[in-house]
Formats: C-alpha cells, structure tokens, sequence
C-alpha cells in the first residue's frame, strides 16, 4: 500500500495525513534521502489500528504505527511534568488539530506539516522563510522544556549549514544544567548525526556560542585558548585547528570512527600547562587517557574510542614517518596495521592534520600505501617459505628484520 493509499483510506474515514517535521523540511531542502515521518489527524488510535492492522506499534512513552517502515503518529500535545528530556504528558487524541500538534515543535523548520493529498502546506510560525533565509529559530519559548532541543539544534545547523538565530541561542543557554539528564545515547545520536554532516564544527561551534559545550565535551572546549606555534598552525589555537581537521576528515571519508579520531587527534593539548605554551610535549600519549574519558561520558561505541586513542597517541610519528629510521617505520608500520583504526584510517587522519591548514603535499606524508605494501609481502609465508623456521618467535624476529630489507629498497 503506497502512501497516497494510506492517506485516502484516512480521509475516508475522516481524517487527515501530513508529511511533517524535518520530513517536510529536507524535502523543502531537496534532499534526496530523508526518513518520512507522517501525523494522523482526525481519528483514534483504535480507529487506525482497525484500519491498518498490518501496523506494528512502536514507542514506550509514546506510540508510534509502523507501516512498511514508515512512521506514522497522531497529533498530540504535550505538558512538561518534571526535568529532563522524557518528563513530559502526553496527549494523542483525534479531536487534536494539526496547529495543536505543531505548536509543541522545536524550530519553525520542523514545526511544518503538508497535507498529503491536497499538496497544501501549514507553515504558523514560517519554516519556509526560515528555510529561505537560512536560519534556525525556536518556534515558541516552549522551547526550553526539553534539553535534548540544544544538541538537536546544533546538529541541524550542522547539517544544513544554516545560521541559529541570537535568542535561539539564548534558549539553548537555559537548558544548560538540565542537558545534564540527557542519556549517553541520546548525545551520542546527536553526535553521530553531526559529525556525518558536511560542516561537522558547526556542531561544536554552535555549543561554544551557547555555553554549553563543556557539558559534555570538556576535552574539546579545553581546547579553545590553547596556543600552539604560529610556524605550523597559523589558523590558530588546538580548537580552530580540531574545527578545521574534523571538517577536513568529513570530505575524506565517510567512516564516522575515522572523523571521531580525527576530532579527538589533538585533545591532548587541552592539558598542557599553560607555561609550556605554545609547545605540547607528550600531547599524544596524554591524549589517550582523554579519549577514553570523553568517549564513556558520551557513551561513543568502543569501537570509536579504539580508533580515537589510536589517532592520539600515533598521529605524531604517522606525521613524521620519512624522518624515522628505517627500524622505527617498521615498528610503526607492524604496531598500527594491529589497530582497528589500522594504516588506512590513521593516513586519513594524518592527511586531515597536516594538509588543512599547511602547505604540505599528500605524497610527502602517505605511508600507508608502503606499510600495506610491506606487510603484505613480507608476511609469515614468505618467511617459512625462504628460510624455513617454523618456530613463532624466530618467525616474528626474521619476519622484522626482512621487512626493514624491503623498506631499505624503497629508499
């Protein structure tokens, strides 16, 4: 059943279907792929079930049809009852006009709705113009009810590149203790969604302008003050250099464990003595520990936070691989192919670091075509078959020393 179906099966029995919300939003936008949310006006949720019986209700605090994996709610209403995100009354009748059910909407571009068979678009507070203009605004004050609305403005602006209007801003303020109740994989979702944009620093930035990024990224608002040499960072402190390697990461891949290690390459220098500016000895092996610690409080998949410790604590000598010895290479080449993040992942973050704000060549720091290379064909076949060692430990010993022969040869 196609969605027109759905839609005159409603009306028949007098109701109502919209496309709403960021739904109507991104398709305003053009976006290609976008997940359709619709709202049924007009009958109960009795009245839908029998309808759609084939549906599957989804939802604890409020319930949700699901049809062909598409989303379809009734209009509802909703009063604040206590703090935090899910401390809400929530009321879902058929007698709830569409208007009822946008007003409770969080910015004036999610807060449209489309009728799906007449084409006929309800915008009350001007999500077109905003759209237009570029430019996210709260749609009431009730805005500030709900602390997950912070994050989520952030991650739009990210996504759409648009400009968060002044007292939107104000708004995300006053939700700064409350954002504190806000579950790991509530900012976590927020998170991913950000940095899979096209302008991930937008996120962060738009936290910084509200004061609230250190709630749940200290390690990066550590950053912003944090002075480095002019020579090799003219952009800047360690948070406009992060800001313009996270962006640079998101053109290069779009592996969101990779852009996360390269957002958290440098967290290292967010605790360096001020004293020993602008130079950060051993930022890398500091930046391990930081990586973990951020990575838990924001409940990141391990995954992420294997990859981010990686970046840390190797991106300095990846950066300056053609300086070492030809032992070192090995034992960097041997030591990163073991990671999850591996040669390929850390060869992108290096790229993002080094080549966003110098001019430095991407052949000048590539080492990861040499170390797959190497790793490749001199590996433990290679070695049984020439020397004929079956004992592991001599295998790992001749296994280095052939592979520092093959690096010798490139030289």
């Amino acid at each position: 059943m196609n969605i027109i179906e759905i839609a005159e099966k409603i009306k028949k029995n007098g109701g109502k279907l919209y496309l709403v919300g960021g739904a109507l939003r991104d398709e305003l936008l053009n976006k290609k792929e976008f997940d359709k949310d619709y709202c049924v006006t007009g009958i109960s949720k009795q009245k839908f079930k029998e309808l759609f019986p084939e549906s599957k209700i989804i939802g604890k605090n409020f319930e949700v049809f699901l049809i062909d994996n598409t989303e379809f709610a009734l209009a509802r209403k909703e009063k604040k009852t206590g703090i935090g995100h899910k401390q809400f009354a929530i009321e879902a009748k058929e007698n709830i006009t569409i208007q009822e059910d946008l007003k409770r909407r969080d910015i004036t571009i999610n807060a449209m709705a489309k009728d799906v068979l007449t084409g006929e678009i309800i915008d009350p507070y001007g999500g077109i113009g905003d759209i237009k203009n570029k430019i996210i605004k709260a749609t009431t004050k009730a805005f500030k009810e709900d602390p997950l609305r912070a994050y989520r403005v952030a991650r739009i602006a990210a996504q759409t590149q648009f400009e968060v209007q002044e007292e939107t801003i104000e708004l995300m303020y006053t939700l700064k203790e409350e954002i504190k109740t806000l579950s790991k994989d509530r900012i976590y979702r927020e998170l991913k969604k950000a940095l899979e944009s096209k302008k991930p620093s937008i996120f962060f930035e738009v936290l910084r302008k509200a004061k609230i990024l250190e709630v749940h990224f200290k390690e990066i608002y550590n950053l912003i003050g944090s002075i480095q040499p002019i020579k090799y960072h003219p952009e800047g402190d360690s948070y406009n250099h992060t800001m313009i390697v996270v962006d640079k990461a998101s053109t290069l891949t779009k592996d969101v464990k990779i852009i996360f290690s390269a957002l958290v390459h440098d967290i290292g220098k967010g605790i360096t003595p001020k004293q020993m500016y602008p130079h950060h000895y051993g930022h890398d092996e500091k930046g391990v520990m930081l990586v973990e610690q951020m990575g838990k409080r924001i409940g990141v998949p391990n995954t992420w936070i294997k990859c981010g410790k990686t970046a840390a604590k190797e991106h300095m000598k990846a950066g300056i691989f053609f300086k070492m010895t030809t032992n070192k290479k090995v034992q960097f080449i041997e030591r990163v192919n073991k990671t999850l993040l591996g040669l390929e992942g850390l060869q992108t973050v290096v790229i993002a670091d080094k080549c966003s704000s110098r001019n430095i060549k991407i052949e000048e720091i590539q080492f990861d075509k040499i170390g797959k290379q190497c790793i490749e064909i001199i590996n433990g076949n290679y070695i049984k078959q020439i020397y004929n060692i079956k004992n592991p430990l001599e295998i790992k010993n001749k296994l280095h020393q052939e592979r520092i022969k093959w690096i010798e040869q490139l030289e």
